[in-house]
């Protein structure tokens, strides 16, 4: 694990990694010069959860002799929400956030979101805009994604559009009491966060952004098994505010 310098920066980034090695090393330069650009203190939080290629080597070169960055590597798989969650706990920045680190969301998009927080603010997210070009797996991705969404208003009476975004900033003090109450740790983890939140009171804002769906890298996502896991998460989070409305109100 890389050192780092003992003041608190003003912003912990948190970079899940699972099997990123086609792409992490650019990943990284384009998110290093996207945050020295903006001129701000930050720490990147690297978190590799079992990856199966040479992600975690790849991870232990970005973070050698660099006091911007710290990581974890797993020894057993935990699941996305799980390693953001840990991400979050061991930031030390006023502002946490994380990122997919395939930059379909690109880290150019990072100061218009951050600029949310502070108007009155507890976090802001990204709202993605979709460019999936004609190639099938990203139309399918695409129409996938708008099911969740047509799903998630059905099912949660929350203002969010987009709670499966992997662009998430919160203000640390305010999200940490929120993560107490999750209980999801694979990628339903994205959709609980944002109830639970916006339960809590946070004031939360998102902020529309280009997605541009990358042909180049290998998917992760299985579609009708992630579907189904997605469909029986969302009804176990309803069932569980239906039956405990008042264990997350604000």
């Amino acid at each position: 694990m890389s050192s780092t310098d003992e003041r608190a920066p003003e912003l912990s980034l948190v970079l899940a990694c699972y099997n990123e090695a086609e792409h992490l090393p650019e990943s990284v330069r384009q998110i290093r010069g996207t945050l020295r650009g903006m001129g701000i203190s930050y720490e990147l939080i690297f978190i590799d959860d079992c990856s199966r290629d040479a992600t975690p080597r790849l991870i232990e070169q970005l973070c050698a002799g660099e006091l911007d960055a710290r990581y974890w590597l797993h020894a057993a798989n935990v699941g996305r929400g799980g390693t953001v969650s840990e991400g979050f706990g061991l930031a030390r920045g006023r502002v946490v956030g994380f990122i997919d680190v395939d930059l379909e969301v690109h880290c150019s998009f990072i100061p218009a979101v951050l600029a949310e927080l502070g108007n009155d603010c507890d976090g802001a997210t990204a709202y993605r805009v979709y460019d999936v070009g004609l190639a099938p797996d990203g139309i399918l991705r695409h129409v996938l994604s708008r099911g969740y969404r047509l799903l998630f208003r059905a099912l949660f009476d929350v203002p969010f559009r987009d709670t499966e975004t992997g662009f998430k900033f919160f203000l640390r003090e305010r999200i940490l009491p929120v993560l107490a109450h999750a209980r999801d740790r694979a990628w339903f983890w994205d959709t609980e966060i944002m109830v639970l939140a916006h339960l809590a009171g946070l004031r939360i804002r998102e902020v529309p952004v280009r997605f541009v769906r990358r042909s180049d890298k290998t998917s992760t996502v299985r579609v009708f098994r992630d579907t189904w896991r997605y469909l029986v998460a969302a009804r176990r989070l309803r069932r569980r505010l239906r039956a405990e409305p008042s264990s997350f109100a604000s």
